[in-house]
């Protein structure tokens, strides 16, 4: 970034995307007191004491998944162009639809934050309220932490989820040659609104209102993978997992592709007819190839899985949002509407 960008992004911090003037900088005491506003720190099953001690204590019978995730300013997000509720809402959403992969009820969090010394009393509460809210929707607890201070914004959050099949839970593995290959949820549509977002900021979503609101607020398929998990009581478990690096990046992590001798394959039909229309129009206004962009598109946060072919019918007709995709083979390559894009790459961190 250059410095003119980082000083806009600084203040950015301050104020909230679009300007949104806030007051007084913020104290340890403030925040704790904010905490308790937002994340009631009342009893539930499954959780014997919460936050407030040097530990929580979690009593749940059943196992458990557990998933953290890093979510760091200008690596994940931006002030410049997200709100405080909208920042607040994705550092949870996006371990929530770990869980949602695992076929897991979501029971409690955990969250540590790094806040730099710019941001201020009514930005702190905004950023709760965001995260506040889907915590509160998805009946998921604030169970403990840590504060600090910190050049930037950083949140960690991780996630305790609740095993709610007699199954088990679900997992990346057990795919087989002629499997049926699933989406539940939308992909390419949150690559779009960061190009769109990156480039014009808070006003692209004016123009682009899916596109940034999939990048901004992805909502995770928490009923989609409860569903599923409860899919393979009487059969087969699916194989499920969640989109953040792009189809491209992920479809061969739920395969197995990486360093198997005998790996599997697929074949994948995907018209661009079947993509979001805002993809489509980005892509032609920009002159790419709308079917890469949904293939490398990361932070979609749907859901990629495969099940046996006799599983697919009552699987559309219990989860709306469930698109086919393609199928498994054992041919050790990816191929998309007749193309190989064993070469294609979705998002990597660590990449040049």
């Amino acid at each position: 970034m250059s410095e003119a960008t980082s000083q806009t992004t600084n203040q950015a911090a301050s104020q909230g995307a679009g300007g949104k003037k806030y007051g007084q900088l913020v104290s340890e005491e403030a925040i704790l007191k904010s905490l308790d506003r937002y994340f009631p720190n009342h009893q539930k099953e499954g959780i014997a004491l919460g936050r407030g001690d040097d530990c929580c204590l979690l009593t749940s019978t059943k196992p458990l998944a557990v998933s953290s995730d890093l979510f760091i300013e200008d690596v994940h997000f931006r002030t410049a162009y997200a709100t405080a509720e909208e920042i607040g809402h994705k550092a949870l959403a996006c371990n929530i639809s770990d869980l949602a992969a695992s076929g897991a009820r979501p029971l409690c969090f955990t969250m540590n934050l790094g806040l730099p010394s710019s941001v201020e009393r009514g930005w702190l509460n905004d950023f709760f309220s965001g995260m506040g809210a889907l915590a509160s929707r998805y009946s998921v607890a604030l169970v403990g932490g840590d504060l600090s201070k910190s050049s930037k914004l950083l949140v960690s959050v991780t996630v305790f989820g609740e095993e709610n099949s007699r199954t088990g839970f679900l997992t990346r593995g057990g795919s087989l040659p002629g499997d049926v290959l699933f989406v539940v949820g939308t992909v390419g549509l949150a690559r779009t609104g960061l190009h769109v977002m990156e480039k014009d900021g808070r006003q692209a979503a004016s123009s682009w209102p899916h596109a940034c609101k999939a990048l901004l607020s992805p909502e995770p398929k928490v009923d989609a993978g409860l569903i599923l998990a409860r899919a393979g009581q009487n059969a087969r478990p699916p194989a499920l997992m969640d989109v953040s690096d792009g189809l491209a990046r992920d479809l061969p992590r739920l395969l197995g592709m990486q360093g198997e001798k005998h790996p599997l394959g697929a074949e994948l039909l995907l018209p661009a007819g079947a993509l979001h229309r805002e993809v489509v129009e980005w892509c032609r206004q920009n002159g790419r190839n709308p079917v890469h962009e949904a293939l490398l598109g990361g932070d979609d946060y749907c859901l990629l899985g495969s099940c046996a072919p006799d599983m697919l019918q009552s699987l559309h007709a219990a989860i709306p949002e469930l698109w086919e995709l393609g199928v498994v083979t054992d041919s050790g390559h990816i191929m998309c509407n007749n193309e190989c894009i064993d070469d294609l790459h979705g998002f990597d961190h660590f990449s040049a």
